[in-house]
């Protein structure tokens, strides 16, 4: 099967990593995958064109773009009528619906990453909603984004689908104490201290301001605990401001964007999220297939894949009180963390595979038209 996936561009991000895993898998399954980026290639896009897949660049500039429209119907047009278009979020989907007018396809679908319900622009919108009448189905990444883009966006609901994120979960390793000892000598911090990591974008989406303040709250109580911060974003400056200004510049460490967050993972004794927006994150699954005890708000898809109780803690957002209290339990009680990890692990192996994701793809990329609304 042809398939041509459009995407803003493949730089690093949970999505773009959905993007190419799902692009690299259905090549292993016998498919014919390629990729059209609005903007420039993308950091990661290497990964693909190494294996011979294309990925073709429509240069997009600030605005509307009619160049970049032209350049997506022409990639668009090399499979006319004899491949699924499979775009991903809003506006690689409303060019993608725009580009294919007088083109016929096989299907056309569109996954929504995030939870829905907050549109950018009306114009944007209002596309998106016209493109509804000749769009097969709308995936959403989790239950919870399912349900949001039926009641706030009034998708018809037979065109809405879940098919929840998937990773290589066998190529994560389990946390070790080997690994916490490497990744605190790298840090310059003794052997004994407890690692409470994150990963993902400085945005506001992630509300680090309230993690960084229940970790000063944890650090009234204790001395042995840091907080690692892997990721970059316009708001790295404020959150290092914020950081001295609470007294805990020093026992936190922003690491920046890293190529090696697998094996930084395995250093951490706990995982956590205090985001305010999610859809079904990438870093949790991660952090699960790692066997970390994972402390997370309750938000978009979280409380999906982690079970409060089980597998970690679900706790408010905007909350630092909430999530500091969290966050010292864990601490307090290492063999619970040690078998809270384990059964994240587990459910990872079961539910979060790449395998189990392409799987939900491919039905629904060969469902008959006449199944759809």
């Amino acid at each position: 099967m042809k398939i041509v996936h459009v995407v803003e561009n493949l730089n690093r991000g949970g999505l773009e990593r959905v993007v190419i895993d799902l692009v690299l898998a259905q090549r292993a399954a016998g498919d014919a995958p390629r990729v059209v980026c609005l903007f420039e290639p993308g950091s990661l896009a290497p990964e693909l064109t190494a294996q011979g897949i294309d990925v073709i660049a429509c240069r997009k500039g600030a605005g509307i773009d009619v160049s970049a429209l032209r350049r997506l119907r022409r990639a668009l047009a090399q499979d006319a009528g004899d491949a699924v278009v499979h775009t991903h979020n809003l506006l690689a989907h409303d060019y993608t619906a725009l580009a294919l007018i007088g083109l016929s396809n096989r299907r056309l679908i569109n996954t929504r990453h995030g939870m829905g319900g907050n549109p950018v622009g009306q114009l944007r919108f209002a596309v998106y909603r016209l493109s509804m009448r000749w769009t097969h189905a709308v995936v959403a990444v989790c239950e919870a984004a399912r349900r949001n883009l039926v009641a706030r966006e009034r998708i018809p609901s037979g065109k809405v689908v879940s098919v929840p994120n998937g990773i290589h979960v066998e190529r994560f390793i389990p946390a070790s104490t080997l690994a916490h000892a490497r990744l605190a000598e790298d840090l310059g911090l003794p052997a004994a201290t407890q690692l409470v990591g994150f990963v993902g974008r400085l945005n506001w989406a992630k509300d680090l301001p309230t993690m960084i303040r229940a970790f000063a709250r944890v650090c009234r109580d204790r001395r042995d605990v840091a907080l690692i911060v892997v990721g970059d974003g316009a708001l790295r400056a404020e959150l290092a401001a914020l950081a001295d200004s609470e007294g805990v510049a020093a026992t936190i460490h922003f690491l920046g964007d890293r190529s090696d967050v697998r094996e930084l993972l395995q250093g951490f004794d706990i995982f956590a999220m205090s985001s305010v927006s999610e859809g079904y994150s990438i870093a949790l699954l991660e952090a699960c297939a790692t066997g970390l005890p994972i402390v997370a708000t309750a938000v978009g898809g979280n409380a999906e894949i982690v079970v409060d109780g089980v597998n970690g803690r679900i706790v408010p957002p905007g909350d630092p009180a909430a999530l500091a209290q969290a966050l010292e339990t864990m601490l307090a009680d290492p063999d619970r963390r040690r078998a809270i990890g384990s059964r994240g692990r587990k459910w990872a192996l079961e539910h979060a595979t790449v395998a189990r994701m392409l799987s939900g793809y491919a039905a629904l990329y060969e469902r008959p038209s006449k199944a759809w609304p």
